[in-house]
């Protein structure tokens, strides 16, 4: 049974240029389900059989969106096992996601985004380093994982654009502003090590995005934010702030990479000041 696993597997990686973490989570899922089915052949599982594991899918009280995702990761199973011809009939093609509830993303004022930028000390490497880190976040919307695998050739400090890999490897060039660019400046010439890799932990090794985690939580900290917020909060700041200021959904779509339009518009739900604001100055009874 694993060998159509690692069929798919190949597949993903060779065809569909997935990302690690997007593959390893592929795998866990789908070996969760070739458990469940034990000695039962590939082409004997019908629509019924994915009910019952479903069912016990629920006892486990999986949140929505994890259930939605491992229910993702069957359905592109079995299309791929259809379309090879290892199955007859695709038995997940009926199979339906729970409904997730539209969460909107958290994101900070500008006044607090300029707060928590400077809250490094820049009397440090370390310092700079986190100052560099935090500019870069919010001057470009790139995710976590794009920001730690940067190498010091993606950025051209004279163009101010950098070049990013993004989900499945599909690279993309975003601009870069000054600010963030005269911090990674400074910090390029303060730190002690020599690497490829822009941003580096005390080790000279490249960071990782549980470090990053890490960075931003003591900052926020020392700032006294009450706000619960991720690094990703600041990629969310970037996109509100730019359709605040009137930037057009089509060009926040590419910043930020999103293959579909409608992964962008979220963030057209969390303007509504700016809206008010429009509308307060343009309708005649207001």
């Amino acid at each position: 049974m694993n060998r159509y696993l690692d069929k798919f597997i190949s597949y993903l990686e060779i065809e569909k240029n997935y990302s690690p973490h997007t593959i390893l989570n592929y795998r866990i899922d789908l070996e969760d389900f070739l458990q469940f089915i034990g000695p039962t052949p590939i082409d004997g599982v019908d629509y019924l059989f994915l009910r019952k594991f479903l069912a016990q899918l629920r006892t486990k009280h999986y949140r929505p969106r994890t259930l939605s995702r491992k229910l993702s990761s069957l359905r592109s199973f079995f299309r791929f096992l259809h379309r090879e011809g290892f199955v007859q009939e695709n038995p997940a093609v009926l199979l339906m996601s729970p409904k997730l509830d539209k969460t909107l993303p958290k994101f900070l004022s500008e006044g607090e985004v300029a707060k928590f930028i400077e809250a490094p000390s820049l009397k440090t490497v370390s310092g700079k380093r986190d100052r560099a880190i935090l500019e870069t976040l919010y001057s470009t919307g790139i995710r976590v994982s794009e920001l730690v695998g940067l190498d010091t050739n993606n950025v051209d400090l004279i163009g101010n654009i950098a070049k990013v890999a993004g989900k499945g490897k599909k690279e993309r060039l975003v601009p870069i502003g000054d600010k963030a660019l005269g911090a990674i400046r400074d910090y390029l010439q303060d730190r002690k090590h020599q690497s490829r890799a822009l941003f580096l932990n005390k080790n000279g090794t490249r960071l990782s995005d549980r470090s990053v985690r890490n960075i931003v939580d003591k900052h926020i900290m020392a700032v006294s934010l009450t706000k619960s917020i991720s690094p990703h909060v600041l990629r969310h700041s970037f996109a509100t702030h730019l359709l605040n200021r009137g930037a057009d959904l089509r060009s926040v779509q590419e910043l930020l990479g999103h293959v579909n339009l409608s992964t962008t518009q979220i963030y057209t739900h969390v303007t509504t000041d700016r809206l008010k604001e429009v509308y307060n100055k343009a309708h005649p009874r207001a």
